[in-house]
């Protein structure tokens, strides 16, 4: 059996994460961490002094420098499904990759990582089209934009290398040409819901991925787990788990 460390454990992730765990046939809980240290989660990762073969973190970005010391300290792969990371904390992630598999994505969904696919295909065939993203979630959500639309910007900005980003659209000045808009929606228990519009003033595209449940993202992170654990060392996304299928 896979013994896996489920981080952010208290939170309405870390309890799919830890509930589909305990219900797989191939892994069970080796502990749970949550800053709260509550319903007997430890509040450290380094509170855990027993084996472990894998870290699935849906906790908060700020334990990022923490969570990845203790997985290169103790050779435990890490599945990073935190968003919201520092450019150093990414940082982090990307030295301790190197010592260690660390799976890290923005967005656990394989349908997110299709519609980041054909994001970039349409800025390459739409290279002059306006480009605007909108996403929605719950009201509990902390950060704006999300990872998942700032991983859509970041793939249409490698056809559209200068593009820049206009987080929030207000005051008095027209829309730049190079202006990658992004607007974010904060309300009642939205899932998750991410729309790319490409408009070249004759025709407009909407490229769009709506989430239904919460589960869908655990389930990735599970995959990604399973995908992580016949890995060396290095930085692993959804396309390498997308590519094995």
């Amino acid at each position: 059996m896979v013994k896996v460390i489920v981080t952010g454990a208290a939170g309405h992730m870390g309890r799919i994460v830890k509930d589909l765990v305990e219900q797989s046939s191939d892994m069970e809980v080796a502990a749970c961490i949550s800053p709260s240290a509550a319903d007997g989660a430890l509040a450290h990762p380094e509170d855990f002094t027993g084996d472990a073969d894998i870290v699935i973190d849906f906790s908060n970005h700020e334990g990022t420098e923490e969570l990845m010391n203790y997985c290169t300290a103790h050779g435990v792969p890490a599945v990073v499904a935190t968003t919201g990371q520092t450019e150093a904390e990414k940082a982090c992630i990307a030295k301790a990759a190197e010592s260690i598999p660390v799976f890290f994505s923005a967005n656990m969904s394989v349908g997110v990582a299709f519609l980041t696919k054909i994001a970039k295909l349409a800025a390459q065939v739409f290279p002059d089209a306006d480009v605007e993203i909108v996403e929605a979630h719950h009201n509990r959500k902390l950060d704006a934009p999300s990872g998942t639309a700032l991983m859509l910007a970041d793939a249409v900005k490698e056809v559209k290398t200068d593009a820049e980003y206009r987080c929030g659209r207000s005051g008095h000045c027209k829309r730049e040409k190079n202006e990658i808009g992004i607007s974010s929606i904060r309300m009642g228990n939205v899932v998750g819901e991410h729309e790319v519009f490409f408009n070249t003033g004759s025709q407009t595209i909407t490229l769009k991925h709506s989430a239904h449940d919460r589960a869908l993202f655990a389930e990735g992170a599970l995959d990604a787990a399973r995908f992580l654990l016949k890995q060396g060392p290095g930085l692993y996304g959804m396309d390498d788990l997308m590519g094995q299928e």
